[in-house]
C-alpha cells in the first residue's frame, strides 16, 4: 500500500492530459453537448471526457486485481467493457433508451455470474435475502448505473461525487486491510481529481454518459468485488456503498417515485431532480455541487468512523442519514423547490 501515492500521482497526470486531449479533439471535430430546453447550461461544451476516467480505471483494474491474488472479477471487467462502448456510441451517435437498458442488464448479469449477490444486511439484524438476493443486486446494478447518470447534470457534480466515494472506498479498504480496494478506491478518486478540475464551474469539459454509467456500474459492482478480497467484515460493504453515493440515490429515487405519483412519463426528458431546481432557482452551479459534496463527506466519515472504532455500520448511522438528508430536504424547502417544479 505504501505505493499506492506512487500510482495515484501517475493517475492523475495521465488522466488530467487525457481529459485536456479529448477536450481539444472535441473542439476541433465538434463533438459538443449542444444546450437543449432542458440544459443547465446555454453553451455548447465538449463532452465524452469520461471515457478517460473509464479508460485509466480498467487499465489500472488488471495490474491491480492480478497482482492481488484471486481479486480479478471477469464478470465486473466485461460488464464494464459493455457499459463504456454502448455509453460512448450513445454520447456520439444516440443509442435507444431499451437498447442501452438491455446492455446494462446484460452487464448486471454478468457481475452477478461471476461474483454472486448480496446475501444479507445486517444492519436489519443480519437479514438473509435468499432468493430475493438476485432481484435486489440486479436492481441495485442497474439503478446504479442510471442514478448516477441521471446525476451528471451540472458543473462538478459527478466529479466531485465520483472523488468523495472513492477516498471512501480507498480508506475502507485501508480499514480493513484489503490492498486492492484500497488502490482501487484511490484510481477511481485520482481519475476523478483530474477531470474535476477542468469539470468545475465553469466547466470546460462534459463527463458525458459514458463516464457517469461507468462510475455509476463501478460503484454498484465495489462491494461485490470487496467481498472477494475480505476475510473479514464482507457483511458491511453493501452498507457502504449506498451510504458512500447515498444522496445521488436519494435524489434520483425521490425524484422518481414522485413523478410516478403523478402518472408522469418517467422515461421522458425532464429537470424535476432536486439539484436541477436548486439551480432554476438561482444558485450556481458551484454552490449546488458544494453542499452536496459537503453532505456525502459528512455522511461518508461518519461511517469510517463508525467502522474503526466500532467494526460495524449499524443502526446507530440512521439518524446520521436522517439528519444530513433532513439538511438537503430543509434548503430545497427554503428555496421552494420542493414539491412544485420551478
Amino acid at each position: 500500500m505504501f505505493r499506492g501515492p506512487i500510482l495515484f500521482t501517475v493517475i492523475f497526470c495521465v488522466s488530467y492530459v487525457g481529459v485536456a486531449a479529448a477536450l481539444r479533439i472535441g473542439l476541433r471535430r465538434n463533438f459538443v453537448d449542444i444546450p437543449n430546453d432542458r440544459s443547465l447550461h446555454s453553451d455548447p461544451i465538449p463532452h465524452g471526457a469520461g471515457l478517460i476516467i473509464a479508460l485509466v480505471c480498467l487499465a489500472a483494474y488488471l495490474p491491480i486485481s492480478f497482482l492481488a491474488l484471486n481479486t480479478f472479477s471477469w464478470g465486473y471487467f466485461a460488464g464494464a467493457c459493455l457499459i463504456v462502448l454502448v455509453s460512448y456510441l450513445d454520447d456520439m451517435f444516440k443509442v435507444g433508451f431499451k437498447f442501452r437498458l438491455l446492455v446494462h442488464s446484460i452487464a448486471a448479469v454478468l457481475l452477478i455470474l461471476d461474483l454472486d449477490t448480496w446475501h444479507g444486511i445486517t444492519m436489519l439484524g443480519n437479514l438473509q435475502m435468499g432468493n430475493w438476493a438476485y432481484i435486489l443486486t440486479f436492481i441495485w446494478i442497474v439503478w446504479m448505473i442510471n442514478a448516477y447518470n441521471f446525476m451528471d447534470g451540472i458543473d462538478g457534480l459527478a466529479g466531485l461525487q465520483a472523488v468523495t466515494a472513492g477516498l471512501s472506498w480507498l480508506l475502507l479498504g485501508r480499514m480493513l486491510q484489503m490492498p486492492a480496494l484500497y488502490l482501487l478506491g484511490g484510481v477511481i478518486a485520482s481519475a476523478s481529481m483530474a477531470f474535476l478540475v477542468q469539470n468545475w464551474q465553469p466547466a470546460k469539459i462534459f463527463m458525458g454518459d459514458v463516464g457517469a454509467t461507468f462510475l455509476g456500474y463501478t460503484f454498484a459492482a465495489l462491494p461485490l468485488l470487496a467481498r472477494h478480497m475480505a476475510s473479514k467484515d464482507w457483511d458491511l460493504l453493501p452498507i457502504a456503498a449506498v451510504l458512500f453515493i447515498w444522496f445521488f440515490l436519494f435524489d434520483s429515487s425521490i425524484t422518481l417515485l414522485r413523478r410516478l405519483l403523478r402518472g408522469v412519463n418517467v422515461f421522458a426528458p425532464h429537470r424535476e431532480h432536486l439539484f436541477q431546481r436548486l439551480i432554476a432557482s438561482g444558485l450556481s452551479h458551484r454552490r449546488v455541487t458544494v453542499i452536496y459534496g459537503v453532505l456525502s463527506s459528512v455522511l461518508s466519515i461518519s461511517v469510517l468512523v463508525s467502522v474503526l472504532y466500532r467494526e460495524e455500520i449499524g443502526m446507530a448511522m440512521l439518524p446520521v442519514v436522517v439528519v444530513l438528508t433532513v439538511v438537503l430536504v430543509a434548503i430545497c424547502w427554503r428555496r421552494g423547490v420542493l414539491f412544485e417544479p420551478v
